[in-house]
């Protein structure tokens, strides 16, 4: 009987290439980029200074530069934290609400020292207010591990449903008890004194210590991952289940673990924040750094060092948004298209990397 050809069909490798799994980001890029530039196209726009926005402007000086680098900061630590609870099979939506929690934490530390006649030094606040701001996620995603634990409610409803309720607990803070008496009314906390703000790391610029302890910490995760026996043990967990389990490794540990981490960091990106460049409490204090930080995450391959990688592309995309809206009289919101759209090709890759394409013939 004759062939024809079928809808293309995905059929599995049988080994998947390891490099084209590290080249996928980049090939990803590269389409995000040139679907970009027909976006431009499309909206009538001339492409190649719509990529100028996106890639040069926001390089061309040093403050520039400064600015990329400081929004790497919540999007790098937000995405060392899931990456560990990706690489342990527990998806963790909720970073966002877990920044919020840890900048209300930290702003909380920071106004109850920041009264008159108090004689605690700076440092000591600021190393308080991370601290606090690490025990605020870590408690916000305690609740995410306790009901997961408990009932075996899915973490990913469990975590995104959280952030929801997050943001109305700032607008409650800010609205209430942290609420500037002498703020004209205004929806917004005291302005921390100058002393309790992170000190700049690059004259000229935004860019505080916060970056600093950021590249610490990626080098810290990278020895936890790759060279630790915990690090290993949340691995084969999360590859291997009845492997973990046949070497008597915790399946309940590897939860509490990877949430406890992941809210830990996103917790500390949002001391960072308040402590940092915003200065205070605000109804908003994240733009959906903890969702963009899961973006940031596989495009770094679940690797801490690839998180800084894809930390900065994924800054340019928000700075890029911002210049396009100014200068080129379009919406903000294009930024958050081209994240989509390298999400959108990061997955079709990967898809590609684990598959190949095949025509199905049938019988006519």
């Amino acid at each position: 009987m004759a062939k024809l050809l079928s809808p293309v069909v995905l059929a599995p490798r049988g080994v998947p290439s390891r490099r084209m799994a590290y080249a996928s980001p980049v090939f990803a890029i590269v389409l995000t980029l040139l679907f970009g530039a027909l976006l431009f196209l499309a909206l009538g726009k001339d492409p190649v200074a719509g990529l100028k926005v996106f890639l040069v402007d926001p390089l061309k000086d040093k403050r520039a530069i400064g600015e990329v680098l400081l929004k790497t900061v919540p999007l790098v630590l937000c995405a060392l934290g899931l990456s560990i609870c990706y690489r342990a099979n527990v998806w963790n939506i909720g970073a966002d609400g877990q920044l919020i929690l840890g900048g209300i934490f930290a702003g909380a530390t920071v106004l109850w020292f920041d009264s008159p006649g108090n004689t605690t030094s700076g440092f000591t606040v600021l190393v308080l207010a991370s601290l606090a701001g690490c025990l605020g996620g870590m408690a916000w995603a305690s609740l995410t591990a306790l009901l997961k634990d408990r009932f075996n409610a899915n973490e990913i409803l469990v975590s995104l449903m959280l952030t929801y309720i997050a943001q109305q607990l700032l607008l409650w803070v800010v609205n209430g008890p942290l609420k500037d008496p002498n703020g004209m009314n205004f929806p917004q906390s005291r302005v921390f004194a100058q002393a309790f703000l992170l000190p700049n790391l690059l004259p000229g610029s935004r860019l505080h210590m916060g970056f600093a302890v950021m590249l610490v910490l990626v080098v810290i995760m990278t020895v936890f991952v790759f060279r630790s026996f915990a690090g290993y043990r949340l691995q084969v967990g999360g590859t291997a289940p009845l492997a973990a389990r046949y070497a008597g490794f915790s399946s309940r540990s590897s939860l509490w673990t990877a949430l406890l981490v992941s809210g830990a960091f996103a917790g500390l990106a949002g001391a960072f924040e308040v402590t940092g460049p915003i200065g205070q409490l605000l109804p908003s204090i994240s733009p959906g750094y903890g969702f963009t930080a899961i973006i940031v995450a596989f495009v770094g391959r679940l690797h801490p060092v690839g998180a800084v990688f894809g930390g900065v592309v994924m800054s340019l995309f928000y700075i890029g948004g911002e210049m396009a809206q100014s200068r080129l009289g379009l919406p903000s919101a294009l930024g958050w298209v081209f994240q989509g759209m390298l999400l959108f090709f990061l997955l079709a890759c990967d898809t590609l990397i684990d598959n190949r394409l095949r025509w199905r013939a049938r019988a006519a």
